[in-house]
């Protein structure tokens, strides 16, 4: 054991940045390979703890709770190291495999998760000899994708029963959502091969619709701001059922105070169900919603309940669609349906609700906006957006250097889309009248 640490401290005092990348990637090739053996090596021994009871010197009744209060593994780690150690002593082939480093702790279980001690029983009543599935599946282990493995294991799952009754996929779908105290919310969710489908489906097509130049989320980001946006459509849709007489909606409640004044205002505002926003991201909210005015008195209770406001009508809304066409936000294209109705000058601030003083801005970029950047319509058409910062951000080469005909023109008022032409006294590309 001192000499296993004692590589591993020369390991760790290597520069990699004296390695060439080929011999990054046969060091990374080869720590796999002694990560997966240390793995078969721990598993062995545990399962060897297990059998001579040996977490008992420690006064605990098994090793998956040693595990957990020892060595600190998880509770899901521990069970599987454990339940590997059972099942590898039926699949001589595959321990041999694992032992030698080209089998992953992963694959071990999934043969150990789905080949448990009731499927061994059944193989045997059944006259199954499971030698050669351990062959096989070592040789897939060894030579195929992870998921190739997980088919052909589950396969040999179903043919043990092929006359079972099918599970309803329902019973094991899952949904929990956990709120922090800063409002956020943390979720997991757990569903069967048909409704993960359904999931990944509609998240995918939102997440390949709204691909923007420049954009630099992490795929969990984008799932996120998809599943987000899918929400989205669906409330704005109408066609969710009713809570309580009410299509359900986002509610959020904040002090006309709080509401008028400019500053962010963390904390000022509580949504429907509970978290508490900004007063800056109760405005932005606002800027396309339904305003509801109520009037409290000192011992809290309403005195009047105003009437409900529409901020942007649907023949506004309609207009804006019209003639954005998407987001306007410099190299985003995100279609009509996923965008609010911004007001470039808020109607709290004495902006008025016109088609002039209207943008379209999906939710992504309307946060933008109401966080220091700045879209813009010039006396051409042309939407142009600016950073916090005052630079402008641009796509493509400068105008200059842009070929007549290149691009089209911004739309006139009119809805014609205008012709680019070149101005002889300045050189510089501007749209035909």
């Amino acid at each position: 054991m001192s000499e296993l640490r004692s590589v591993l401290d020369a390991l760790a005092g290597d520069d990699l940045h004296d390695l060439t990348d080929g011999e990054v990637l046969d060091r990374v090739a080869l720590l796999v390979a002694v990560g997966n053996r240390v793995a078969a090596e721990l598993t062995r021994t545990v399962r060897h703890a297990e059998t001579t009871q040996a977490a008992e010197h420690d006064g605990l009744k098994s090793m998956r709770s040693w595990l957990i209060g020892h060595a600190r593994l998880a509770p899901a780690e521990a069970s599987r190291v454990v339940r590997s150690g059972r099942a590898l002593e039926h699949f001589p082939a595959l321990a041999a495999g694992f032992a030698e480093g080209a089998v992953t702790a992963a694959q071990v279980d999934v043969v150990a998760s789905v080949v448990g001690e009731r499927e061994r029983g059944q193989a045997a009543e059944q006259g199954v000899d499971l030698a050669p599935f351990d062959q096989a599946w070592t040789a897939v282990a060894e030579g195929a994708p992870h998921a190739m493995l997980v088919t052909a294991v589950q396969a040999f799952g179903a043919a043990l029963d092929p006359d079972g009754v099918e599970p309803d996929p329902t019973e094991g779908r899952r949904l929990t959502i956990a709120r922090h105290t800063d409002g956020s919310v943390t979720g997991r969710f757990d569903l069967d091969a048909v409704g993960g489908e359904k999931v990944q489906a509609a998240i995918e097509s939102i997440v390949q619709a709204s691909r923007p130049k420049g954009d630099d989320r992490t795929r969990g980001q984008r799932n996120a701001d998809a599943l987000v946006q899918l929400c989205d459509n669906q409330l704005a849709a109408g066609s969710l059922p009713t809570l309580r007489t009410v299509k359900p909606h986002v509610v959020v409640t904040l002090d006309m105070d709080d509401f008028a004044d400019s500053a962010t205002g963390p904390g000022a505002a509580a949504t429907g169900f509970g978290a508490r926003i900004s007063a800056a991201r109760a405005r932005w909210l606002a800027c396309d919603g339904t305003v509801s005015r109520i009037v409290m008195g000192p011992d809290g209770l309403p005195l009047d309940v105003g009437r409900t406001q529409r901020v942007v009508p649907a023949h506004i809304r309609r207009a804006v669609e019209q003639r954005d066409g998407h987001c306007v936000f410099t190299g985003c294209t995100a279609p009509t349906h996923w965008c609010d109705v911004h007001h470039l000058v808020h109607w709290l601030h004495g902006g008025d609700t016109s088609l002039h003083n209207s943008a379209l801005l999906c939710e992504r970029h309307h946060t933008k906006v109401h966080h220091g950047f700045r879209v813009e319509r010039d006396p051409g058409g042309r939407w142009r957006t600016w950073r916090p910062d005052g630079t402008e951000i641009r796509l493509g080469p400068d105008p200059v250097r842009i070929l007549v005909g290149a691009r089209p023109g911004p739309v006139t008022p009119s809805g014609d889309r205008a012709s680019p032409s070149v101005s002889r006294r300045t050189g510089r590309l501007r749209s035909a009248p």
